[in-house]
């Protein structure tokens, strides 16, 4: 495998000069991540994909004479396999055997174990025991009176076939919808994988999204984290239900056209000891770092040691156990900030290039997103890997080959905080429309992003969404149909110029947090002490946007025909984004791309007439108005009309004429070019 290069062939630097004075750590960087992955492979001997099959190999497997076990327990002294077979007690003929490098491995009879079983190990270690859920426990429930978790024996008479063999997702563009299988019914409880399936796929579907990211899909012991405390690694979470229900929500996914992606933590670990990886064989540092690197100052959690080759087995192992087992699509990387430095980027600055090479950056951890990248799209080619990562730095979503760290998408981070910002800070009439454009189309560019109005973080107890921001109270008084309510028609209009103009500057992909299309009201709060335990704000009301009496089902409709409008052209993601024109004291602004032109007057007291723009010559015609009636506007323009441009010799090399349009205050309209 090759290790030495010249420097130059890094796309990289080459697609970005202003890194060539950092190009010794960014070639660094390149050259630890060859040597990992040689060293792993074996000389290339075997392949990232041969490496990272951890999970057939560790855990409780089914042979063609029984069962067998192994477990990796370095600092363990004595392993006992316990549970309903045996009464909960240590018995001679479960205690596991030390193989080698400190690999534990119990072989039992088919009649030892069956279906449903519980179980967990007892391990010993000088100067102390306890009980431990296994590490590769690819099943763990947690029994409803006593709360305790325990791994479980899953071996099915009718395990879930799969009917959809294959799968190509649709990245052009890819359009995804945010969703936590737990809240996402209507009634205050947990809501389940075949409710999911049966009740909010469906919806999806209709809404023209053609991707799902799943939240919380790993074990966790306290639901309330979101999924972001995980104990259980390779454990679907069975709050929701059962393996072959979350293989059966998937397949009928695909068949839907629509690709599962999750949310992957590797970024850190929930410090519980009896559920989790905290002290799993009595040491600190197992799977962990030692000393001050050990707990996650802001999370109260664990940090992975990404620099020791088992904790790089364990993690690529699950990224491939995913795909394989589950079929999912790919993984949205939680948490990729905290894992790239030191600092875990916390109290950081990242204003220029040199902080992202300052000594600060975790080589290991590096290496080991690299690596992920590398053996995920190695095991399906086409699958999709996004980062969420605020700090910016660059090349994380360029290909490897170029210096890059492999991921297809990064977030794009700084568009909601954006509008959080100018939503708390200005005035209507001092929205600035460069500032606007400049936010929502500032990238890279060579690396894709996933643009976004809002996520889950904005629609947590603590924060608002950007509804509540702009309604608040008024929400709970004037949202019926006919009560007219100036903050309700303000939220209302500023809602889809918002996410038009969010959606429609992608350069990869668009993100929706799940019921925030239709200005789901109030906050996310998961059952907790605080709250009595309820589960009254840790569901989505959709019956809301399906009452033809209330104001949700104008931005749900609005949301259906641009996602509709969008996912309707291939490709539109790559496109070229011109920008026709902005105008800070009319806050007009204007852009084409393809044959679509996007008008936006976020004026909130001026309409203008016969306003002008050049754009190329013809007739256009209206695709969609933020202020059409059937989206809760006031009808101002009539959207059957053809507009027809008008020459001007001034122009006239530049292939361009006048497109004339009347343009009520508050909205935003497109139109296209009929060829």
């Amino acid at each position: 495998m090759k290790t030495k290069y010249d420097k130059k062939t890094l796309g990289l630097i080459k697609n970005d000069p202003w890194l060539e004075p950092f190009s010794v750590a960014i070639e660094g960087r390149y050259e630890y991540y060859l040597r990992k992955e040689k060293e792993l492979t074996q000389n290339g001997q075997i392949s990232l994909c041969d490496f990272a099959c951890g999970y057939l190999y560790f855990g409780l497997h089914v042979t063609e004479k029984g069962w067998i076990f192994r477990e990796w327990a370095p600092n363990a002294s004595d392993i006992f396999l316990i549970g309903d077979f045996n009464g909960w007690q240590e018995k001679e003929e479960y205690r596991l055997h030390r193989i080698e490098n400190g690999i534990f491995e119990i072989e039992l009879p088919d009649n030892a174990l069956k279906h449903n079983d519980l179980y967990k190990l007892k391990v010993h270690w000088n100067g102390g025991s306890g009980e431990r859920i296994p590490a590769w426990a690819q099943r763990v429930v947690q029994d409803a009176n006593t709360k305790i978790f325990s791994a479980q024996v899953w071996n099915p008479e009718n395990p879930y076939k799969f009917k959809k063999k294959t799968f190509t997702p649709n990245t052009a563009p890819l359009l995804i919808y945010e969703c936590h299988i737990g809240m996402a019914g209507y009634e205050e409880k947990v809501g389940t994988y075949v409710e999911f399936r049966q009740n909010v796929l469906p919806r999806i579907k209709a809404d023209g999204y053609n991707c799902i990211q799943i939240m919380a899909i790993q074990e966790h012991p306290y639901y309330g984290s979101f999924g972001y405390h995980v104990s259980s690694f390779f454990a679907a979470s069975s709050r929701f239900g059962t393996p072959e229900e979350l293989k059966e929500l998937i397949d009928a996914a695909h068949e839907m056209g629509i690709a599962v992606i999750m949310d992957i933590v590797h970024s850190h670990a929930v410090k519980n000891e009896v559920e989790g990886l905290g002290r799993f064989d009595g040491s600190y540092t197992q799977y962990f770092h030692g000393g001050g690197r050990r707990e996650h100052p802001a999370w109260d959690s664990l940090c992975f040691d990404y620099g020791k080759n088992e904790v790089l087995h364990f993690l690529l192992s699950n990224c491939k156990y995913w795909l394989d087992e589950y079929h999912f699509d790919g993984f949205r990387f939680d948490g990729v900030t905290s894992m790239l430095y030191y600092s875990h980027g916390l109290g950081e600055g990242f204003s220029n290039y040199g902080d992202y090479y300052n000594g600060n950056q975790d080589g290991d951890a590096i290496t080991y997103l690299t690596l992920a990248n590398k053996l995920i799209h190695e095991f399906r080619k086409k699958a999709i890997t996004i980062a969420e990562e605020v700090s910016g730095m660059p090349g994380l979503a360029a290909p490897i080959k170029n210096g890059g760290y492999g991921f297809d998408y990064r977030m794009a981070m700084n568009i909601p905080d954006y509008w959080i910002k100018i939503i708390k800070e200005r005035k209507d009439q001092d929205w600035p429309v460069s500032g606007i454009w400049w936010e929502t189309t500032n990238r890279r560019a060579d690396e894709k992003t996933v643009s976004y109005a809002e996520s889950h973080d904005q629609a947590l107890v603590g924060d608002k969404t950007i509804i509540f921001r702009l309604i608040d109270s008024e929400m709970y008084w004037h949202m019926s149909v006919g009560d007219r309510n100036m903050a309700v028609d303000r939220g209302i209009a500023l809602h889809k110029m918002i996410r038009l103009v969010t959606a429609s500057t992608i350069n990869g992909a668009y993100l929706n947090f799940m019921g925030n299309e239709f200005g789901h009201p109030e906050w996310i709060d998961f059952p907790r002490e605080g709250n009595g335990w309820s589960y009254k704000y840790a569901r989505r009301q959709w019956y809301l946007v399906d009452n033809p009496e209330l104001k949700y089902k104008f931005l749900g409709d609005f949301d259906k025909a641009m996602i509709h409008l969008i996912g309707g052209i291939k490709d539109y993601q790559k496109s070229t984004i011109y920008k026709v024109w902005d105008n800070e004291g009319d806050q007009i602004l204007a852009y084409r791309r393809e044959n679509l032109v996007f008008v936006f007057n976020f004026n909130p007291e001026k309409s203008f007439a016969d306003y002008g723009f050049l754009v190329p010559p013809g007739k256009y015609k209206v695709v969609l108005n933020t202020d059409n009636l059937a989206f809760g506007g006031f009808g101002l323009s009539d959207d059957s009309l053809d507009h027809f441009t008008v020459h001007d010799p001034l122009y006239e090399g530049e292939k361009k004429e006048w497109l004339k349009l009347y343009i009520p205050a508050r909205s935003a309209v497109v139109l296209q070019l009929e060829k």
